[in-house]
């Protein structure tokens, strides 16, 4: 039997120490035609931008079957439930209001509450309705103040029904993967179109902030940013100074103006053409106080000097890799909380995704997964070791909660801890969920 140790002692095993599993709604829901069109659909439908040629018109086909997923998710024994609302579920292109979509998420609110079972709402994970993009997306400064309003209408909707709202996840994501690099929807390839993505998504943050807190009083309010510890390729100066460059570009820079109100200094690495249009006041709107910081960690990455100045990211090669390529460090995600403790005046801090995608394999009825139980209790045990160093970390959540469509990958890389069989939508918990389980029930015995 598969089992996760954690020390007598540990912080993670307290009652107040916050355990949960996490989804979002784009990879999840399915039952696209009740909701608007988004970037991702598009995505999707042009030829080449998905690896499996797969789309979310059905995915996990949660919206009819939250109820199982539910029922999943209580018989794990976890605290907290982390989900995404899609805002074309709830927000037409008219303007009007989907009470349809509203009522899904409400229903889903209230049997969370029956079990005891925290929510934890994300508002935006990258699923931006095709409407808005049309009029220029994260690019037209105008989406930050429908986000706003998109913010109070979930949240007056909602109320005390939730116990922590995200504005936004990782918006690195949004600005690098889907306006700079092209990885992701909506697929633009602009350095400065990056930049503006970003410095607007934190405008819809800061804009949401006051909002939800009017609205929802007695909620924690925050934001979730993804982290990775930038490391040289060598010790030669030009690659010590790529990873510097590298931290502050894909780090530092939506996690300061959160903090500090400013940008990292630049000049002189960043043409002017390429730096974001900023307002008077923008700055003071996105340093709003938070509740929470969020922390997403998956992995490391190492950089090293171009010969232009700038930086390139090498992929990794010495095992263990998970399914993604992605080097297995552990030791990183205690690295980047103490860091950032170090840095900042950190609000609480809570591990919003952590999870590896791996190949696994059916055995006797059951699905093995070596190598994703060994990540979970690898960082389980660098939460704990950042947590002994006097970081402020309150919670942990596992991505994810099932396999899912897995954004440019389609449906060949599978995070869940619950197994999908797509065809017949038949769920299966893994060996790593069933000693995650063990873990859980384990605190309430």
């Amino acid at each position: 039997m598969s089992t996760i140790h954690l020390p007598a002692d540990s912080a993670l095993l307290q009652n107040d120490f916050i355990f949960g599993v996490a989804t979002a709604a784009f990879q999840i829901e399915g039952a696209a035609s009740e909701r608007e069109p988004c970037i991702w659909d598009t995505f999707c439908a042009e030829p080449g931008r998905i690896k499996d040629g797969s789309d979310g018109q059905i995915a996990c086909d949660h919206v009819n079957r939250w109820q199982e997923d539910l029922e999943l998710i209580a018989g794990l024994g976890v605290d907290a439930y982390r989900f995404s609302v899609s805002w074309g579920r709830i927000v037409r292109a008219d303007g009007s209001i989907n009470q349809q979509g509203l009522a899904f998420y409400t229903q889903l609110l209230d049997a969370l509450t029956a079990r005891n079972i925290k929510a934890f709402v994300t508002l935006y994970h990258w699923d931006l309705p095709q409407y808005l993009e049309d009029q220029g997306g994260w690019l037209n400064r105008n989406t930050a103040y429908r986000f706003a309003e998109y913010a109070d209408i979930v949240s007056q909707a909602f109320g005390d029904k939730v116990y922590s709202y995200a504005t936004l996840n990782e918006p690195f994501c949004s600005a690098y993967l889907g306006y700079e690099a092209g990885i992701h929807a909506p697929g633009q390839q602009n350095r400065q179109h990056g930049r503006q993505a970003a410095h607007h998504l934190l405008l819809a943050h800061g804009l949401a902030m006051p909002i939800l807190r009017r609205n929802c009083p007695s909620a924690l309010h925050g934001i979730v940013l993804n982290f990775s510890p930038c490391h040289a390729a060598s010790t030669q100066p030009k690659d010590l100074q790529a990873a510097q460059l590298a931290d502050l570009y894909h780090n530092q820079w939506y996690l300061q103006p959160l903090i500090e109100g400013r940008y990292p200094d630049l000049a002189g690495q960043l043409n002017a053409a390429d730096m974001p249009v900023i307002a008077p006041g923008d700055l003071a709107i996105i340093a709003q106080p938070l509740d929470f910081l969020g922390v997403n960690y998956y992995t490391r990455t190492v950089f090293a000097a171009r010969h232009d100045g700038w930086f390139t990211d090498i992929k990794p090669s010495t095992p263990p890799l998970t399914d993604m390529g992605w080097e297995i460090y552990p030791q990183g995600l205690t690295e980047i909380l103490v860091q950032l403790a170090q840095r900042y005046a950190l609000p609480p801090l809570y591990i919003t995704e952590n999870g590896a995608a791996t190949v696994d394999i059916w055995q006797d009825g059951v699905v093995q997964d070596p190598l994703r139980l060994a990540y979970y209790q690898q960082h389980l045990l660098a939460t704990d070791a950042a947590i002994r160093a006097g970081v402020n970390v309150c919670g942990y959540f596992a991505w994810s909660l099932l396999d899912n469509f897995e954004w440019a990958e389609g449906y060949a890389k599978r995070f869940g801890i619950v197994y999908v069989d797509y065809a017949s939508q038949q769920r299966t918990l893994k060996a790593s969920g069933q000693a995650l389980q063990r873990l859980w029930q384990g605190r309430r015995d």
